[in-house]
């Protein structure tokens, strides 16, 4: 199984899962933003994520991975700045933690894992 399909398959169910358990645990007892516009965020996102695995197409698969590790570390930056959207996401320093690994994480895999090589040279002397 590639390794792209593989990150997604855990990602997406996880963020998905976030989503929902961030309206569910008291704001007082978690580490992360439980702001209900970023809960829908991952709930929406993560629904994406398995619909790409359900199209069971690497290529959308790498690119959501891609897409959304780009998001995550966009909203770390936006974190720091104080960027759009902190003011309705109200990102804590764990979100910002973990949108960088994340995101560097899902973009390595999106853009290093799982390309095609092209066919190796052979030589007449391999050839015959």
């Amino acid at each position: 199984m590639p390794l792209n399909r593989r990150v997604l398959l855990l990602f997406a169910p996880i963020l998905t899962l976030v989503g929902f358990l961030g309206f569910l645990v008291p704001a007082e007892a978690a580490l992360t933003s439980g702001a209900a516009p970023y809960n829908l965020f991952h709930i929406g996102f993560g629904l994406l994520g398995v619909g790409c695995l359900v199209s069971r197409r690497l290529a959308v698969i790498r690119a959501f991975n891609i897409g959304f590790g780009l998001i995550d570390v966009y909203q770390a930056v936006a974190g720091l700045l104080g960027l759009w959207p902190q003011s309705i996401f109200l990102w804590t320093r764990v979100d910002d933690g973990l949108h960088w690994v994340v995101g560097a994480s899902l973009i390595g895999v999106g853009l290093l894992a799982d390309r095609e090589r092209p066919p190796r040279m052979t030589t007449l002397s391999n050839a015959a």
